[in-house]
């Protein structure tokens, strides 16, 4: 299996691992603070953010869920979402296990956007509702591109493991 075409390329696999390392430093610090204090889970979360994508942003189905399953355990919700959102910052980051990292963000985006998409209202121009999406379907699209590209072979640990198992 021949590696991606972007890290056969030295320069494009440099870009890659820049916008990886980047993209790990925003992950960092949204799971630091969520888990550095009790405030997220026990009071911003289901106070703000919660009832926020239920009263206005929800789509119908995941509006449920969020009634049902999320706001009850909110506590377990919002150190869960800090700990993946810490695991993504760390993965990307060390350049190890990118491709699962990209995984998890592209569900998490995914989830971000189910919560939040009927917020500009209902019945406006479809592109209000892309543009209010801004801050998920570009991190989605990047996770894809980091999953694809399998960024974490240039300057990361999964690129030197690889080599030493090729090696063996």
């Amino acid at each position: 299996m021949s590696a991606p075409p972007a890290t056969r390329d030295p320069t494009a696999g440099r870009v890659l691992a820049l916008c990886r390392i980047a993209t790990a430093v925003f992950f960092l610090l949204f799971g630091e603070y969520k888990l550095a204090s009790s405030e997220f889970a026990q009071r911003t979360f289901p106070q703000v953010w919660l009832k926020d994508f239920i009263e206005n942003g929800a789509v119908g189905f995941y509006r449920a869920f969020l009634s049902a399953v999320v706001l009850p355990h909110h506590v377990f919700f919002g150190y869960l979402v800090g700990a993946v959102e810490l695991f993504i910052g760390l993965a990307l980051l060390l350049g190890l296990w990118v491709r699962l990292a990209s995984v998890l963000g592209v569900l998490h985006m995914v989830n971000l956007t189910l919560a939040t998409w009927w917020g500009p209202g209902h019945h406006v121009p479809v592109w209000r509702y892309f543009g209010a999406e801004l801050d998920h379907l570009p991190l989605l699209l990047l996770f894809v591109i980091f999953y694809a590209a399998d960024a974490g072979r240039c300057w990361g640990l999964d690129g030197l493991r690889r080599s030493r198992a090729a090696a063996a």
